[in-house]
């Protein structure tokens, strides 16, 4: 018995330096990041393709701004019939993604012009998300605004 609440007051002793911790960033405001979410993935990999939508969305509701670049096949999903037939596995389509986030009004969406004008997407399937057509330098500045950049 003496063992065991010596063992048990060792375990909380130990613990000290973690709650301690834990304790003085509750305490912190948290930093609103700047993030930059890229990606490539397309209709080929739903749940890839859902991902820069699913997290852009979660990071702009924990209150950091985001910015999403589509370039090669991602740039497809502009296309409502597109996003709407994109079923991630466990998620819903991607085309409430990003309806969500046109709702938001929050996150900024690019589409590599040259990838869209070769995959056959219009300015009409950019405004359904308020998405706008990208270049190389928009992309350089999206990289000199962000914090972080999140490749997915």
């Amino acid at each position: 018995m003496a063992r065991r609440a010596f063992l048990t007051r060792m375990a909380q002793l130990a613990a000290l330096p973690f709650l301690t911790a834990a304790s003085a960033l509750q305490g912190q405001s948290k930093k609103q990041l700047k993030i930059l979410m890229k990606s490539a993935w397309g209709s080929d990999d739903p749940t890839k393709a859902a991902f820069p939508f699913s997290h852009g969305l979660a990071l702009a509701e924990a209150g950091h701004e985001v910015q999403i670049y589509l370039l090669g096949e991602a740039v497809v999903l502009m296309r409502k019939v597109v996003a709407d037939a994109v079923m991630p596995v466990g998620w819903p389509a991607v085309g409430e993604f990003l309806t969500k986030l046109k709702a938001k009004g929050a996150v900024q969406i690019y589409a590599c012009g040259a990838c869209s004008r070769a995959r056959g997407v219009t300015d009409s399937d950019l405004a359904t998300y308020g998405a706008k057509f990208g270049s190389p330098p928009i992309f350089v500045s999206l990289i000199e605004w962000a914090d972080h950049i999140i490749t997915e």
